[in-house]
């Protein structure tokens, strides 16, 4: 009996960790009115082109409860257990679905061990979580330390980003015409995070120009670092890859420490939009 490992596409873990790490994605999925996705076979490249070219914001869909329900059935039913990390129950029902589909699973394996933890975030944020988790369960350690791993990266992580434009946050409503407007003539760079508490998108600040946003991002991580302590840092980036390359190049040079690159997906993606870069860390205390 052993420990799997399981989240869902909006953590953005690359294919190379996830077989490493023996870590299977359950799908959400984004539908244009004349297709649809799951995120984890849509070419990025074509969805960001097409909602440059249409203008058009597509819609998301969490998994549904048989798809869930059939992937606990199948690691439960060879005798493993399933420890599954999900995006912010504020943010997606997905978390609240995988509730109702343990509690279908465990009425036909009632001896089943299922955990289901809310990330309270996203993105990598969410996925540092599933790989702690994921590298105790393969070291073959119990439910307990690999939930501990995830609870540790969860109280300690850390997720700043900046869009390149208003336009996506105006078209999903987060923020108004006339703010959008004005903040594209005045330079206006809102630094966004995910409030750990709420599990919520948050504004920490608003700055003059991405440049600006990405220094004051910087001072974040640097007052951390002096407090806290850096374990790992991630940065992210939406159909920018120069700029996260420049970002890669800063952080190596100032810290020294492995830094990857990972591509956000349609489902996050389609909120902030095309050049939006930031990063995430968690520190060590």
């Amino acid at each position: 009996m052993g420990i799997k490992v399981i989240s869902d596409s909006t953590s953005y873990i690359n294919v190379k960790t996830q077989r490493e790490l023996d870590i299977d994605l359950i799908p959400l999925s984004v539908q244009f009115p004349d297709e649809s996705f799951l995120e984890t076979e849509v070419d990025y490249d074509y969805f960001y082109k097409k909602v440059e070219q249409t203008g058009i914001i597509p819609t998301s869909s969490q998994p549904s409860l048989g798809l869930i329900m059939d992937k606990f059935r199948e690691i439960v039913s060879r005798g493993d257990e399933v420890l599954a990390i999900f995006i912010s129950s504020a943010m997606s029902g997905t978390y609240a679905t995988a509730l109702k589909a343990k509690e279908k699973v465990l009425q036909e394996f009632p001896h089943a061990v299922i955990e289901i933890m809310d990330s309270y975030t996203n993105c990598m944020a969410l996925g540092m979580q599933v790989v702690a988790a994921a590298r105790e369960a393969k070291m073959g350690k119990n439910m307990t330390t690999a939930l501990q791993a995830a609870h540790f990266v969860r109280e300690h992580v850390r997720f700043y980003f900046v869009p390149e434009t208003l336009e996506y946050l105006k078209k999903g409503g987060r923020i108004g015409t006339a703010s959008a407007l004005l903040g594209s003539i005045l330079q206006i760079r809102p630094i966004l995070t995910v409030d750990m508490k709420k599990g919520m998108t948050h504004l920490t600040e608003k700055v003059r120009g991405t440049n600006a946003a990405i220094k004051r991002m910087l001072e974040f991580m640097e007052d951390d670092r002096k407090k806290y302590g850096l374990k790992e840092i991630l940065i992210h980036h939406i159909n920018a890859p120069e700029k996260a390359e420049h970002l890669r190049k800063v952080l190596l040079d100032r810290y020294g420490l492995p830094v990857d690159i990972c591509s956000i997906g349609p489902v996050i993606g389609l909120h902030t939009g095309l050049g939006t870069v930031g990063f995430v860390y968690y520190t060590e205390s």
